[in-house]
């Protein structure tokens, strides 16, 4: 049977915010809906935890509403700390977006924040803290916006993937620049790439703690994590989610991970991949799939009418550890998943973006205006880096123009793979490794070690941006900057 939390997480979907049309002239406006930044306690692998979270009044993680309403919340911060929340995926106002610094200051503790702003579009996003390290220590909750891909009796299940360490964030990052004088050395390292990396030390992270040592493999995990969770949750007493035999299942898959990206497997399912990042993509069936940092999956999946039981797993890359969900259909008995993988899954290659095509791709277009973004670091002192520049807020901001056609081009100059992010905006990949593409439109996309990637976007928000690689420790060592509307 589902355990209470399992319950409250398979009942996200189904928390959604009621439409709101326009109120007429003198009519007042709904009340906002609530979302309150607080302090909260979960078991890892039975040990308590002291983690944070974003939570309605009810307890409900994160927001449900529908494309066309508008976005209508107040946040309140609860957690003791300055605070703000970014709505990942999403186009808000500039001053809505959740960045401090580059939007608008924090929200104090005690304060709270109002936002509202239409929801043009609907998918699958997420909303996480971007202040300091907070959104390692669990910030963050799923933001569905209900659109044509949500049908009536279709079951709908949320996973989100994070990655857990016991040890306080700063120490991590501490431990992590102090780079090869950290005692406890592990297997992995940088892989040199000539002149790719121009010069640079190799070097991995440190364990956390962090990982340390030079070998001649790809180097995928900055990080050692106690725990990898799967809805608050690890293999060791997995979510455990009813769903009917023979019904069709709306899986939406976010990695909210700090650092980690992860090989997503169905098992005995077949999966229909209908979209990443929230945005349509021409259906590719299978029942493996890669999951880059801040990344999400729609999958559409058909339970077979035979009750049994469906473990989805998610293997994080270059490890053999593992967490993940289970699926109960009908009555069937929940056998054990074991929490490591008999060998370590391979490194994440772009096969699978290479074959996505966007179902609405942009119109076609030369751009306007071309920015070389290199992706650029000194690996040995834990400096990451655009353009040779770690951010800071006298670095100049990349300028576009309302209108114009933006193509981001972004070749990796290190031996670590970057997800890049951007914000207020969503691009479709054009280029991978030479090869040209009418790719997947998406707001995340991995640029691979010492490879190179091209994002075109149409400049349709003014304000000023962030734009950086998605893993935590990375943005906060430098791989940072801003794009502005000029």
């Amino acid at each position: 049977m589902p355990t209470r939390r399992a319950i409250l997480m398979s009942a996200l979907a189904a928390a959604a915010i009621r439409p709101r049309t326009a109120p007429a002239a003198g009519e007042p406006q709904a009340a906002p809906t609530v979302l309150r930044l607080v302090n909260r306690t979960i078991e890892v692998d039975g040990k308590p935890a002291a983690v944070y979270g974003i939570r309605q009044p009810d307890g409900t993680a994160g927001i449900t509403a529908q494309v066309g309403d508008r976005f209508r919340v107040r946040v309140e911060n609860s957690i003791g700390k300055p605070s703000l929340v970014h709505w990942h995926g999403l186009a808000p106002p500039w001053r809505q977006d959740g960045v401090p610094g580059v939007s608008g200051p924090p929200i104090p503790a005690g304060g709270s924040a109002d936002y509202d702003f239409p929801l043009a579009y609907g998918g699958t996003f997420w909303m996480h803290s971007h202040q300091g390290l907070q959104e390692q220590l669990l910030l963050d909750a799923p933001l569905i916006i209900r659109d044509q891909r949500d049908h009536p009796g279709q079951q709908e299940v949320i996973l989100m993937l994070n990655d857990f360490s016991f040890t306080p964030p700063a120490e991590i990052f501490a431990n992590l620049k102090k780079g090869a004088s950290m005692p406890a050395m592990a297997a992995g390292g940088a892989k040199p790439t000539s002149a790719a990396l121009q010069g640079m030390g190799a070097m991995s992270g440190m364990a956390g703690t962090a990982k340390g040592g030079a070998s001649e493999g790809p180097d995928l995990n900055d990080v050692t994590y106690d725990a990898f969770l799967a809805n608050d949750r690890t293999l060791a007493d997995p979510d455990v989610v009813k769903v009917e035999p023979g019904s069709q299942v709306l899986l939406r898959v976010i990695n909210g991970a700090s650092m980690s990206s992860f090989h997503f497997d169905l098992g005995a399912l077949d999966g229909r991949l209908i979209a990443v990042d929230g945005s349509f993509v021409q259906p590719i069936v299978g029942r493996r799939f890669p999951i880059n940092v801040a990344q999400r999956l729609d999958l559409v999946l058909t339970i077979p009418r035979a009750a049994a039981a469906y473990p989805l797993v998610a293997t994080v890359e270059g490890e053999r550890n593992r967490t993940g969900i289970v699926l109960a259909a009908g009555n069937a008995a929940i056998a054990r998943v074991p929490a490591h993988a008999a060998e370590a899954a391979p490194e994440i290659t772009m096969g699978l973006e290479k074959r996505l095509r966007a179902a609405e791709p942009l119109a076609a277009r030369k751009p306007d205006r071309v920015h070389n973004v290199d992706l650029t670091g000194d690996m040995s002192k834990y400096i990451w880096s655009i353009n040779g520049v770690a951010w800071n807020p006298q670095v100049p901001p990349l300028p576009v123009a309302k209108g114009e056609r933006v193509a981001l081009v972004m070749p990796n100059m290190t031996g670590m793979p970057h997800p890049m992010h951007l914000h207020g905006h969503r691009f479709q990949v054009v280029e991978v490794d030479g090869t040209q593409l009418l790719g997947a439109v998406r707001d995340t996309v991995r640029v691979p070690a010492a490879g190179r990637v091209v994002v075109a976007f149409d400049a349709d928000n003014p304000g000023t941006w962030a734009f950086h690689c998605h893993m935590l420790y990375h943005q906060a060592a430098g791989m940072f900057t801003t794009i502005r509307y000029v």
